[in-house]
């Protein structure tokens, strides 16, 4: 528990978990990205493109869209952790700290179903 009994360390707490927010979208749109380079390479060079840089670009990019979504989930857990070692004097009148566990949450469901689409129209 903290014995501080100030406020700002649970802004403190939520500015962290923001920027895991900015980092998990970051991993996410970067595995986007890396996944579709496969595609872009096929169509602007088919002979020079072997299918195995299509498939280690497409696996590759998977990776880093899940490691997004990891960071996303983990994060959010750290932070609800925090949150249960608050005083409630801690938090301000009608403060709502769980916005930011929901965003991340969000993040990672919606990255998860981008995996998910990702495969299945590989298939």
């Amino acid at each position: 528990m903290s014995d501080l009994q100030d406020p700002r360390v649970l802004f403190a707490a939520e500015r962290t978990l923001l920027a895991w927010n900015r980092t998990s979208l970051a991993l996410i749109a970067f595995g986007f990205l890396v996944e579709r380079a496969g595609l872009l390479l096929n169509a602007v060079a088919p002979d020079h493109a072997g299918s195995h840089d299509a498939l280690l670009t497409f696996w590759l990019g998977l990776a880093f869209i899940l490691l997004g979504v990891f960071a996303a989930i983990y994060s959010s857990r750290q932070f609800a952790i925090v949150l249960k070692s608050l005083n409630p004097v801690e938090f301000p009148q009608d403060y709502a700290a769980k916005w930011g566990v929901l965003v991340n949450a969000v993040v990672a469901v919606l990255g998860t179903a981008l995996i998910f689409v990702l495969y299945w129209t590989r298939i």
